[in-house]
């Protein structure tokens, strides 16, 4: 279950089960300044990767609905953040088109029960279903941890910038096609 505010404030409850997912869907709500609720149940008996692939393609099936035509907005955003000895980027077109480029690797095997190749899966379900191109990069850092929250820190920031208005566009849709 999801349910969003772009226009927030960066207030959420998020309650996947797997604690270190809903820390990072926190902070990409606190840096994104989104609202929403999440409540994922799953089969993590089994193994976490249908949960953290579920939540990502709702997620992203929840912005792509709340973005609606996409009239006056920006469209496009970016952001390079530092993360204590790390450094991301996220790169975001909300083009209506799906791209996916991860270029990032992990030293451990899980970062509390998420286990860290399921990272790039849930951007790249999120992407999909959101039809946005989506570019993360780490350019370097040490700690896993710290790694894959400037990650989502950044994806918040872009996403952030992408989705807020365009002053000088008004309700126009930014494409010369007229439509994404």
């Amino acid at each position: 279950e999801v349910s969003i505010d772009l226009d927030g404030i960066g207030e959420c409850s998020v309650q996947t089960g797997i604690g270190f997912l809903d820390h990072m869907l926190n902070l990409f709500a606190k840096h994104g300044l989104f609202d929403f609720q999440i409540k994922a149940v799953g089969d993590l008996e089994v193994e976490e990767h249908h949960l953290v692939e579920d939540v990502g393609l709702v997620l992203g099936r929840a912005f792509k609905q709340a973005l609606g035509e996409k009239k006056g907005i920006n469209r496009y955003g970016f952001f390079l953040l530092p993360m204590d000895e790390c450094l991301a980027s996220a790169a975001v077109d909300l083009s209506g088109r799906y791209a996916f480029a991860f270029n990032a690797s992990f030293d451990r095997e899980k970062v509390g029960a998420l286990p860290t190749e399921l990272v790039e899966h849930f951007f790249d379900s999120f992407a999909q279903n959101a039809c946005m191109n989506l570019h993360l990069n780490l350019y370097y850092g040490k700690n896993t941890h710290h790694k894959i929250e400037a990650l989502f820190k950044a994806f918040a920031k872009a996403m952030r910038l992408a989705c807020e208005p365009d002053l000088r566009a008004r309700a126009s849709v930014p494409s010369t096609k007229g439509v994404i």
